[in-house]
């Protein structure tokens, strides 16, 4: 089958302008600076409003000054400074408010992207304001921070060179049921429209699923786009403090994701996490989620799997 280079792939002139949105806590010096430079680099600067960095309370003192001073010499490159915790979901909401851009862009801050990995993203919003556009997630390897062309999609051997890819000719871009992390761009005032992410939602965990689901069952689409590749340093560790523990948060928040968006089949969930009946969790107040919903005239979770995930036994 003949493949086509990304590079030859053709995007419209009239691309939308994306807010480039990395929050982070304590992270590594070098690596913020290559996620940052990496975007700088490698995305065209007419298409790039701004890259907003959202300090979510971090305590290393080279992030505070420093990172102010080294910053300064990027004159899009702003810095938001939170004055307490409040976790990778309301941390993404809080550089949300202050954007800019017609869209929305998502990234963690141990990240590499790769060669025009932007303008294929941008073009899928450009379609279709309800499309939401993933890149496809290569590995950066944590011991030796190699980047490699292995992806959580597709599983090959790593060549640690930055290229642009190549993909079959004529190809589609593919869905995607549920996004696999927090690396997406959206329309801004589409992802306001949705409600942004629930911030019920504490810290991190479950998110990505509930932005999935509300983007499906509420009338749009999510793809993974092939030409857009983002190398990403899956950690050992997880550098967020969690208000009781990181699988009680989790949980909690999975099981409120259950609650507004799975219908009947939220008795599957509770039949793999029992506990949480017997303990009667406190998932919190659901009225505005729920409320969400129904203006929103969303789909059943019925309809979800049947139509969007239909290889999925339930």
């Amino acid at each position: 089958r003949c493949h086509c280079r990304c590079s030859e792939q053709h995007v419209h002139d009239d691309l939308p302008t994306t807010t480039i949105i990395m929050c982070f806590v304590d992270e590594v010096w070098s690596t913020l600076l290559r996620s940052v430079h990496s975007v700088l680099s490698r995305s065209p600067p007419h298409l790039i409003e701004e890259v907003i960095l959202v300090d979510d309370f971090s305590t290393k003192e080279y992030l505070k000054e420093k990172l102010d001073k080294y910053m300064s010499q990027f004159p899009k490159v702003k810095i938001l400074h939170l004055k307490e915790r409040h976790g990778l979901i309301r941390a993404r909401l809080a550089g949300a408010e202050i954007a800019k851009g017609a869209v929305l862009t998502f990234l963690d801050s141990h990240v590499e992207c790769n060669v025009g990995w932007l303008e294929p993203l941008l073009e899928r919003v450009r379609l279709s304001r309800s499309k939401v556009a993933c890149p496809v997630i290569e590995v950066i390897t944590f011991s030796s921070l190699q980047l490699l062309h292995d992806s959580l999609q597709s599983k090959g051997k790593g060549t640690g060179a930055s290229r642009p890819a190549d993909v079959p000719c004529g190809f589609s871009v593919p869905r995607c049921p549920v996004m696999a992390g927090g690396l997406f761009s959206i329309d801004k005032k589409y992802f306001f429209e949705l409600g942004m992410y629930d911030p019920g939602l504490d810290v991190w965990g479950g998110e990505n699923m509930e932005i999935s689901f509300k983007v499906w069952m509420c009338g749009g689409e999510i793809e993974i786009v092939p030409c857009s590749r983002v190398g990403h340093i899956f950690r050992n560790d997880n550098p967020y403090s969690f208000p009781k523990d990181r699988v009680a948060t989790v949980e909690r928040n999975l099981a409120r994701v259950a609650e507004v968006w799975l219908d009947e089949y939220k008795e599957l969930f509770y039949g793999h996490a029992y506990h949480l009946v017997l303990k009667n969790l406190d998932v919190g107040d659901l009225t505005q989620q729920i409320q969400l919903r129904k203006k929103l005239q969303c789909k059943s979770f019925r309809w979800y799997l049947e139509n969007v995930y239909p290889d999925l036994e339930a």
